[in-house]
């Protein structure tokens, strides 16, 4: 048991870093560095991983205030914004999930917070307070966050505080997060909107603690509330140079896990130990996590599209499709390969694939600006619908509107969809949208043909395949983060036998 004692020195120790946001904010000067755990990597905790003056790897403060103050422009040329002179925006961190009591998931921020502040620490708020709608450098951010409290940090690890919160993430100001709806009341004076995603409770207990009071009074004085989202989805879609490394990091790295798993790959083995060797390799290799529970999928078992129990034997003859992303510091990677458990694709096996493989290839060569994944995605149902009459999988000879339904039954998803922070980034980008330079695409044909599927060949039936790579989009020739994962069939077989 914890002393009394010993909890009284503690919340004296803390009663200085305390006291800072309890009746003004702290606010950035030339004060030294806060050279302690901030519950986030630093560079002076991690100097292997961290750069001076980066808030994440790879993304530095002015990198961070260059996203507020993009965003501060990309909202002022929205429709009707400056018929009210000030805008607030208002975005929320996520809270920590349990799934039992006291057994918390592993903490996953907000994406839309993180990429605006990079901090990762849970139930913080970020307000960016725009001043003057004709001019987008009349604004300043604001960090709401947790006081440190000694108890807390004993069991769940230190935490940044307001004085750490401030130093590490370059915002102008920060305070106590149970200041945040006073905060806000005291705001809505004059001609104002409110940048909110009221739709999306992102994090409950916070909205009902220190934002619903907030917008009632705003609903009565009559100001429009917006989403954050959708303008900030806008500029998440096109990604910086640092971003873009960090993409190519994630690919590299779950590359290199498909390569290890597929080495250690044979007959009878159960799906649980491909998963556990996928994931071992990519933390061992960088990763924080996978991006996503990962589909190992042997068998029949590939026709059911997310298929995440992973817990079966895979027989001899059998394939096996594996659909995993690695987390690298805030952005992920989507790779799909598909494999012979035994080393060595039967004739049917090998068709099917290489049908998928040169789809996949022709999809990819028209990832290039002015094509929409929409454009691509009928490219690739046209042409798996040729891939299988060509190799003789159909029993008989159909109609263009017959073999049309039949490749949206064999293959019922898109080609592909946007990457980043997310697996499925930036949602409310369509994708009859053009692509432009810096946009990154998943390109993903697959063929899923069920056990009972009378319209193909007995040989094809029972097949599940997908081949997926993440591509990003340049002026030029696009560019395949995950061209280092095999998927030649000659290269397949020659690592899984190896």
């Amino acid at each position: 048991m914890v002393s009394s004692v010993f909890i009284a020195f503690m919340r004296r120790s803390f009663r200085s870093v305390k006291s800072v946001g309890s009746c003004a904010f702290s606010t950035n000067t030339s004060n030294p560095a806060v050279q302690r755990y901030l519950g986030q990597p630093t560079f002076f905790t991690h100097p292997h991983l961290m750069k001076r003056d980066e808030v994440t790897p790879g993304i530095t403060k002015d990198n961070f205030k260059k996203r507020r103050n993009d965003f501060v422009e990309l909202i002022l040329n929205e429709k009707d914004v400056k018929t009210a002179e000030k805008q607030l925006i208002v975005v929320l961190g996520s809270p920590i999930h349990y799934m039992t009591q006291d057994i918390p998931y592993v903490f996953h921020q907000n994406t839309n917070f993180f990429y605006l502040t990079g901090f990762q620490e849970p139930d913080s708020c970020l307000v960016i307070e725009v001043t003057s709608s004709d001019d987008p450098a009349s604004h300043e951010s604001y960090l709401f966050v947790p006081v440190r409290d000694p108890l807390k940090e004993l069991w769940n690890g230190p935490r940044a505080g307001i004085d750490g919160a401030l130093d590490h993430t370059g915002v102008d100001h920060t305070d106590d997060i149970d200041n945040l709806s006073k905060f806000l009341k005291s705001r809505l004076q004059g001609e104002i909107n409110v940048w909110y995603d009221y739709t999306r409770m992102n994090n409950l207990q916070l909205h009902l603690s220190q934002i619903r009071g907030f917008l009632q009074e705003a609903h009565k004085m009559g100001v429009t509330i917006r989403k954050v989202e959708d303008p900030l989805h806008e500029q998440r879609h096109i990604k910086s140079p640092e971003e873009c490394e960090l993409m190519a990091k994630a690919s590299d790295i779950i590359s290199q896990a498909f390569i290890d798993t597929m080495s250690c790959s044979e007959s009878g083995i159960n799906e649980s130990n491909i998963h556990a060797r996928l994931e071992c390799s990519a933390k061992l290799h960088g990763a924080q996590m996978l991006a996503f529970p990962p589909v190992v999928a042997g068998g029949s078992r590939a026709n059911t599209l997310h298929y995440v129990v992973n817990n079966q034997i895979i027989d001899d003859g059998s394939m096996v499709l594996v659909d995993a992303g690695a987390y690298y510091h805030g952005y992920v990677s989507d790779v799909t390969r598909t494999w012979p458990i035994n080393g060595k694709f039967s004739e049917p096996q090998k068709q099917l694939y290489e049908a998928i493989l040169r789809t996949q290839r022709l999809c990819i060569a028209l990832c290039r600006p002015g094509h929409s994944l929409d454009e691509i995605y009928q490219t690739m149902s046209m042409t798996l619908g040729k891939e299988l009459y060509e190799i003789g999988a159909l029993k008989e000879k159909m109609k263009m509107s017959q073999l049309s339904d039949l490749v949206r039954k064999f293959c019922p998803h898109h080609v592909g969809h946007w990457l980043g922070m997310d697996v499925h980034d930036t949602p409310g980008i369509h994708r009859s949208m053009k692509l432009l330079p810096g946009m990154v695409v998943t390109i993903e044909p697959g063929l899923y043909i069920g056990a009972d599927e009378h319209a193909v060949e007995e040989a094809y039936r029972g097949i599940g395949i997908r081949i997926e790579d993440d591509v990003l989009i340049t002026a030029g020739d696009p560019v395949v983060l995950t061209d280092k994962c095999p998927k030649d069939v000659e290269d397949i077989e020659r690592i899984v036998s190896g």
